[in-house]
């Protein structure tokens, strides 16, 4: 990962609501959540407002999509995640051992 992509992540995540529905997203698992059940799980409508905060996550690279007949899922992505963490916290403690956790999340996909 480089600074740019990891701008684009970090303001993506600034925003109350995108930062909702990430973390909501990352605890859905493999699966996400359909966009009905996203907005109403955060106490939000699913309007052109809600679509915006889901485009801007996806523009980041931090949530992907697919469609199953008329529902739309939105799913974490994991890889995308890991990365942004790995690179935030790349030489942490100038080299020292802080006792730093692993934080890694894989995810298989359940059709």
């Amino acid at each position: 990962m480089n600074i740019g992509l990891a701008t684009t992540a970090l303001k993506a995540l600034a925003h109350e609501t995108r930062l909702r529905v990430y973390r909501r997203l990352v605890q859905a698992g493999a699966n996400g959540l359909c966009v009905a059940d996203l907005a109403a799980e955060l106490g939000a409508e699913a309007n052109g407002s809600f679509s915006f905060h889901l485009k801007e996550l996806s523009n980041a690279g931090l949530i992907r999509h697919r469609q199953e007949g008329r529902f739309i899922y939105y799913i974490a992505d994991y890889p995308a995640m890991n990365e942004l963490l790995g690179y935030l916290t790349e030489h942490c403690c100038a080299g020292e051992p802080c006792g730093e956790q692993t934080h890694t999340c894989v995810t298989t996909e359940i059709s």
